[in-house]
């Protein structure tokens, strides 16, 4: 009887890729899930006695599932496969009931070491051919976009910085889902969605380049958060030049982290300008004007971080003009083994 197994993520490709890695000889009916709610619908109806989870979904976030998981006594145990790598993070959900925390990207080797340790699957020498075709089927009928691989390989890295943040601060990093735009630059501001227009912000821009890939991070913060933030840092006399040099810290950690995650996930070295100022107490339009000036389209992803028990939000822009994406798409290519991307 093939044990039901559920995948729950928001991503197209990190369910195809979990799916792929299952172990190839082991009997498993394989569902799919895009947010909590969905999940929680199929393990009411038998098809997630082990359900692997996202934490960062839209509709209804991993927490949020485990929560209900308990609450309704659900038959399903819970592995976490998450890119918040945070250690609270990780606390949270085996204290909600999560049976084992992973992380993304997943390593077979790990996967297969954590099945066999809570005793789902036990290893065979040699998978029978059937078997092994079947596991090449798995996740087959998942259409993946660019637009989905962007959003995955950013929601990687961004657990990667958010976890840095949270070591080197000392708090709770919130962790959203990414935003994946590709639009024309004087469409830049409409991407903000967790920045009110009309306030005051200051921001530090850093370009980068790697084989072929070039583009510029922003780290936005509204202006009303710095005296949180020098409060955070030990701050409380709220220095301007303190301000100053924050900031540039903050970017800087956030930044060089989110570039190394999307390095590492495309095979590609990234390298990173000075940090520098690009705008103190203006307006989100006028601090965007510069960006609509140098590139005729770009994509857009936005992730905006929130510390826990703080009053302080700011985005991270990535920003990469349309020449660099024939580059990124090639190193895309490889997360789905030679599959082709709708």
């Amino acid at each position: 009887m093939p044990l039901p197994v559920l995948i729950c993520d928001d991503s197209a490709l990190a369910r195809k890729q979990l799916a792929r890695i299952l172990p190839a000889a082991w009997d498993v009916d394989v569902s799919f899930a895009e947010h909590g709610e969905e999940a929680l619908e199929l393990i009411a109806e038998g098809k997630g006695a082990l359900t692997f989870l996202d934490l960062n979904m839209p509709v209804m976030d991993g927490y949020q599932t485990l929560e209900e998981i308990r609450r309704r006594d659900l038959p399903a145990m819970v592995l976490v496969v998450s890119g918040d790598v945070q250690p609270e993070a990780k606390a949270r959900v085996l204290a909600l009931g999560a049976f084992e925390f992973i992380k993304k990207p997943t390593e077979v080797a790990v996967l297969e070491r954590v099945l066999q340790e809570y005793g789902f699957f036990s290893a065979t020498a040699e998978p029978p051919a059937a078997a092994a075709q079947q596991a090449a089927d798995r996740g087959a009928e998942l259409q993946v976009s660019h637009r989905d691989m962007y959003q995955e390989v950013a929601n990687v890295a961004m657990g990667r910085a958010g976890e840095l943040l949270a070591r080197a601060l000392d708090v709770f990093v919130q962790l959203p889902v990414p935003t994946v735009n590709q639009i024309a630059p004087s469409e830049l501001h409409m991407v903000l969605t967790s920045v009110d227009q009309s306030a005051a912000v200051s921001a530090v821009t850093q370009g980068f380049t790697g084989d072929g890939i070039t583009g510029e991070a922003m780290v936005i913060f509204n202006d009303t958060n710095m005296k949180d933030v020098s409060r955070l840092l030990g701050n409380d006399t709220h220095d301007k030049d303190y301000d100053i040099e924050a900031l540039l810290d903050i970017s800087n950690l956030l930044i060089g982290a989110c570039l190394q995650g999307i390095g590492e996930q495309l095979y590609v070295r990234m390298n990173q300008a000075h940090p520098v100022i690009l705008g103190r107490n203006v307006s989100v339009p006028e601090l965007l004007k510069g960006a609509a000036k140098r590139w005729q389209e770009i994509l857009a992803i936005e992730i905006g971080y929130k510390l826990e028990g703080f009053d302080i939000e700011f985005d991270l822009l990535l920003l990469f003009p349309s020449t660099a994406l024939p580059a990124m798409n090639r190193q895309l290519a490889y997360l789905l083994d030679g599959d082709s991307v709708c």
